[in-house]
């Protein structure tokens, strides 16, 4: 660690050390005393939206104090690990890394310890995987040790069902205490034990898959799953462990995911954060029809923005808040995922790839024509409400694979690319009006996007 880490770190120690006696009365002495210390424009936009969430006492600031009814051990892990390492030091290393070596550098990894899961979900890609696939242990840990060499500190495990593997998930903690590790996981798994290993090694976090109350989720995910997930969740906030949700929205749950009522339940159930994913028709047997219309999805746009202006919860919906992030944030941009048989690809939802992680190194894939021609076509849109290659823009994907040369990965059914976006060009063009109107609306000076 250099001299200006450690300097860092001390701060950070001591900053933490002094909001833990009292959060309520600190906090805001804290924020104005790094107002006078940290550089002119160092990480302002994030600065003001805190001091407004705390002059304000809002629900941005009310999730600041939940993280106060955390385990002690975990919150220090996480402040330590997802703040300091994986957002300060990490993302200086990642730039440095980025200008020397002229290609993406991910934020976050994404990886599949298996394949194998113990439901089949619909509109899952892990569903069109198989299930006879895994990384080994140590070909998980020598990933992480080349993305820490990159400055990459956020590891996500996704599948497959990843709790198929435990005790090499906690395995990995203790070898890397140093990173955040956030598990997709359907939950069905975590048990007490689960828990007291959580506690043990303090920096997992799950991110548990729910797709509406008990008639829709069940109806995806099978009968019964409903009611262990809420069990789940009932452990993870007993044991004072964070956790958050991650929802589908399709045509058939879209108005349950977005209701005001699955908010509060998430929120009384305890968890901190939930992702909403839109669903992705991905692989030959794929529903087209679960697509939702695009009055579907401004509906789940316009109220995931609302209740993130009163709920308690960090929530991000990947497909329409683009604009947070400058777009497509696949091709290492931001991350990449690493499926089970090693094959390195650019998004978990684009299976096409040139490497595999067994014959190259992570630098080298970063490298290989697929994720440089990412890194060259983004963003894909100026309309960030069409941010993906696949969904939005499939002209762009066709192009990128044929040229490069990558293959399908999927496992069982081998998907060509034309297969793909032709199901994705009819949702493409009929989304396209809503998404130009809804965007200038949004950057429209007389309306302000109302």
């Amino acid at each position: 660690m250099s001299v200006k880490d450690t300097v860092q770190q001390f701060a950070v120690n001591q900053a933490l050390k002094y909001i833990e006696g009292n959060p309520d009365e600190n906090i805001p002495k804290l924020m104005a005393l790094a107002d006078k210390l940290l550089p002119e424009g160092w990480y302002e936009g994030q600065r003001s939206a805190l001091r407004t969430a705390i002059a304000e006492k809002n629900n941005w600031y009310q999730l600041i104090l939940k993280l106060y009814e955390l385990d002690p051990g975990v919150r220090k892990a996480f402040f330590q690990n997802f703040l300091f390492n994986a957002s300060l030091k990490g993302s200086a290393i990642q730039e440095e890394v980025k200008k020397r070596e002229g290609c993406n550098v991910p934020w976050a990894i994404l990886l599949d310890p298996t394949s194998a899961c113990n439901l089949h979900c619909t509109g899952c890609w892990a569903a069109e995987y198989g299930n006879r696939l895994n990384l080994s242990l140590e070909t998980i840990d020598s990933i992480i040790r080349q993305g820490k060499e990159m400055g990459t500190y956020f590891y996500i495990y996704t599948g497959g069902e990843p709790l198929v593997r435990k005790a090499d998930l906690i395995k990995l903690c203790e070898m890397h205490p140093d990173c955040e590790f956030l598990s997709f996981t359907n939950g069905t798994l975590i048990d007490e034990a689960f828990c007291q290993e959580m506690l043990r090694v303090k920096n997992f976090v799950p991110a548990i898959s729910l797709e509406g109350f008990e008639d829709a989720n069940d109806g995806r995910r099978g009968e019964g799953v409903y009611q262990k997930v809420a069990n789940a969740m009932r452990l993870l906030k007993e044991h004072k462990l964070p956790f958050g949700i991650s929802t589908c929205y399709t045509s058939k749950n879209y108005a349950d995911i977005s209701s005001e009522e699955f908010f509060d339940y998430m929120i009384d159930s305890g968890a901190l954060f939930v992702w909403f994913f839109h669903y992705m028709p991905v692989g030959n047997a794929a529903a087209p029809e679960l697509l939702p219309t695009p009055d579907q999805r401004e509906t789940v746009m316009k109220r995931i923005r609302s209740y993130r202006q009163t709920k308690p919860i960090f929530s991000m919906d990947f497909q329409n808040d683009a604009e947070y992030v400058g777009g497509c944030i696949a091709g290492g941009r931001n991350y990449l995922h690493i499926n089970a048989k090693g094959d390195v690809e650019p998004c978990v939802f684009i299976h096409y790839s040139n490497c595999n992680i067994h014959d190259v190194t992570l630098l080298e894939a970063l490298k290989s024509p697929l994720f440089m021609a990412y890194k060259e076509g983004q963003p894909f849109n100026d309309n960030m409400l069409r941010p993906c290659p696949m969904l939005e823009n499939p002209e762009k994907l066709r192009a990128m694979v044929k040229a490069t040369g990558a293959v399908s990965t999927d496992y069982e059914s081998p998907e060509d690319v034309d297969h793909l976006c032709d199901k994705t060009t009819p949702y493409a063009a009929n989304w396209t009006p809503k998404a130009d109107e809804l965007w200038s609306c949004a950057h429209c000076s007389g309306c302000k996007g109302k």
